[in-house]
């Protein structure tokens, strides 16, 4: 594997940038009323990663979502840059794989305004040399087509890409695509449903991705 590796893909949410909670809190400010009493962060984790309006459709039993999906993006964007941060060692690993000559994309299934505006606040917008959300797709996650066309506009080879993700729709995209799986151990889903959907591998830390092609963690860290 050293070495091997010349793609990185990455999802965006719950992998490289905590929107956890601020996730959650729009779920739930913008279904109140709607969904039943009780409803709130143990209903929503097990569907984070899917698209929003078929997350909105489960939730609340309706078909049409439509005023769900805006209030859900009002919550949202108001209340982006008080809950949003990069996880750790995010930057410091994206900057030096990008550095280093590997490619980075983003595959989300968050629409393209909402996706540029995490990547831009957290500082990572520069290193990544494509981007793939659900504005840009027919077929979200867990289709093979997210990770495809991520890999095409690359230009990249599926056999030495990763895919990293945080949840099983992650997985499967990328094995259905042909790439290398990767999950990442800080999923509010748990290390065991990656590896049930099929991780090649599971970092602990970001910093794990140095050994894919072959940088070492000690001599980075002094830089």
């Amino acid at each position: 594997m050293t070495g091997k590796i010349k793609t990185m893909l990455f999802d965006l949410d719950g992998t490289i940038i905590d929107t956890n909670e601020l996730i959650i809190r729009s779920f739930i400010e913008s279904l109140q009323g709607v969904t039943p009493e009780g409803f709130g962060r143990e209903h929503i984790i097990p569907s984070m990663g899917q698209p929003l309006t078929d997350q909105m459709k489960l939730f609340s039993g309706l078909e049409d979502v439509t005023h769900l999906v805006a209030a859900y993006r009002e919550v949202n964007l108001r209340l982006h840059d008080e809950y949003v941060k990069a996880f750790d060692y995010v930057n410091e690993v994206i900057e030096r794989l990008h550095e280093h000559g590997i490619q980075i994309g983003v595959v989300t299934t968050k629409m393209r305004l909402t996706t540029e505006r995490g990547l831009k606040y957290t500082g990572l917008f520069d290193y990544v040399d494509a981007i793939v959300t659900i504005d840009d797709v027919v077929n979200p996650k867990p289709h093979a087509e997210p990770v495809s066309k991520a890999i095409g506009l690359l230009g990249a080879d599926p056999a030495t890409t990763i895919m990293v993700g945080d949840s099983t729709v992650d997985i499967e995209s990328a094995i259905a695509a042909g790439a290398i799986a990767v999950g990442v151990a800080w999923s509010l889903k748990g290390e065991l449903k990656l590896k049930d959907a099929g991780a090649h591998h599971v970092i602990q830390d970001m910093r794990d991705l140095y050994s894919f092609v072959g940088l070492e963690r000690e001599t980075l860290a002094q830089s």
